[in-house]
């Protein structure tokens, strides 16, 4: 690419893989542009009154579950920039039945001893990936790669690789634990039964203890707002309101980086990338949706079961059993007749989100991609159930179907939370190669979204990873 005067490296896209690619380069003394289509920066990383006046909700990411273990956050201070964590105690509680929950504590010891008869194995389980987990976290939030540290590696990838189906099976005797950790394990939005999906269930258990799956004070936009006073620190600029349509929109310089997914990218740079390059981005699977509901509360949900009132997330997915059908479901475009619902319910932590006394939640849905049914009361009697009177204390509510989420933010595909769909064969090759993630058939074009290794979370790795591909080729 050619080379401008006053611009080394454009980064097209705000959200923190961008953001963190910009910063990447900036350390490294290169001048960058950041060009965002929006009036806001952050991509999926914002907040909003979307309800009531005086509500904050976040438009999508809330639970920041691996931000503050991220190992290029880390290298930033973000608390030096005004990111204040919150972590509630109980990071999350999947509630079995009404009145029956089960919690994940910030304690291994205190989860286990409420594990009973699986306790035991909760504890041999996790607490070798907890005590380990700040060396662990730059492998698992790398790439395909010879590890760091293999020995630590190894034994997280012997069960790692299992599906969370029989992993849940054999490694627990009873109910609780076996729901807990196939809920932990949905969160990759893939069937239970498909390899690698324990591995899911594992980090972010893993995760919820080292780090507590914490908030942002006063919202999540704060992370971004600190990365993009870092980034003006470093010299870097940001320009809004830059729709990129086509490579020829972009300033002149040494290298491109596209914080876009494959869609995305065949529509702007198609007709100049190679045709095998361009049917493998064609190929790139988007995966099942989330289907999302902002509430304006008057008061806190009136769980049944007490775990769930202390709880800074609360999945509602019944057994293993009924958690791994829904899943299924969702994959195979059925709209699921128990669907796993989470619930966020950060005011109990953070009252700045709310006027005094009130409360702001969210739940989304795991549904199928692009899934344009109206799931609004499918989903709130789901809430219903498990809490007695929660439609009495909505004071407004903001629903984002699949569609709605993609038209406020393009990367967001049919609802597509985490930038295509993780099963095994783009987990690795991710979005087409596991040996150049990052680079395209393009010299001087680079992708750095979540649609690259390691995936979809607000981590920033991604961007990070991209950066350093790009430099190495400017080097």
């Amino acid at each position: 690419m050619i080379h401008s005067p006053d611009t080394d490296a454009v980064v097209v896209g705000s959200g923190p893989n961008g953001l963190a690619a910009a910063i990447t380069l900036a350390r490294a003394k290169l001048r960058v542009v950041v060009l965002e289509a929006e009036a806001e920066i952050g991509g999926a990383v914002k907040t909003e009154a979307s309800t009531l006046p005086g509500f904050l909700h976040d438009a999508c990411a809330s639970v920041l579950a691996l931000a503050p273990g991220s190992p290029f956050f880390r290298t930033l201070a973000l608390e030096e920039h005004g990111v204040e964590w919150v972590r509630p105690e109980v990071p999350l509680a999947h509630a079995l039945a009404p009145g029956e929950a089960v919690a994940l504590q910030r304690s291994v010891d205190a989860t286990a001893a409420a594990l009973g008869v699986d306790g035991a194995a909760w504890t041999s389980t996790m607490s070798p990936l907890v005590e380990r987990w700040a060396e662990l976290a730059p492998d698992l939030l790398a790439p395909l790669r010879l590890p760091r540290h293999p020995f630590a590696m190894a034994r997280f990838g012997w069960s790692g690789v299992r599906s969370a189906r029989s992993f849940a099976r054999s490694r627990f005797a009873a109910e609780p634990a076996r729901a807990l950790f196939a809920g932990l394990a949905a969160h990759s939005f893939v069937p239970l039964d498909r390899p690698t999906t324990a591995a899911f269930g594992s980090v972010l258990a893993a995760s919820a203890h080292a780090e507590g799956w914490p908030f942002a004070r006063g919202g999540s936009r704060s992370l971004v707002d600190a990365l993009a006073r870092i980034l003006r620190d470093l010299g870097g600029r940001i320009e809004t309101d830059r729709r990129v349509v086509s490579l020829d929109d972009l300033p002149r310089a040494r290298a491109a980086l596209l914080d876009l997914t494959p869609r995305q990218i065949l529509a702007i740079a198609g007709p100049r990338l190679t045709p095998s390059y361009r049917r493998k981005l064609a190929a790139f699977r988007y995966g099942p949706a989330a289907y999302k509901i902002d509430y304006a509360l008057s008061a806190p949900i009136p769980w049944s079961a007490e775990p769930c009132r202390r709880a800074g997330v609360v999945h509602l997915g019944g057994d293993l059993e009924e958690i791994a059908l829904a899943a299924r479901e969702a994959w195979d475009g059925t709209i699921p007749e128990r669907p796993f619902v989470l619930v966020a319910q950060p005011t109990i932590f953070d009252p700045s989100r709310a006027p005094s006394g009130r409360h702001t939640a969210w739940a989304y849905a795991h549904v199928p991609h692009a899934c344009e049914v109206d799931l609004a009361e499918s989903l709130e009697e789901r809430i219903e159930r498990f809490a007695p009177g929660f439609r009495s204390r909505v004071l407004a509510r903001s629903v984002r179907s699949p569609r709605e989420l993609e038209r406020r933010n393009a990367n967001l595909v049919g609802g597509d939370i985490n930038g295509g769909a993780q099963h095994p064969a783009q987990l690795f090759a991710r979005p087409v190669s596991w040996i150049d993630p990052y680079a395209t058939s393009i010299a001087g074009l680079f992708l750095c979204s979540s649609s690259t290794p390691p995936g979809g979370g607000v981590h920033g790795m991604c961007g990070h990873l991209a950066a350093l591909r790009a430099l190495r080729e400017l080097r």
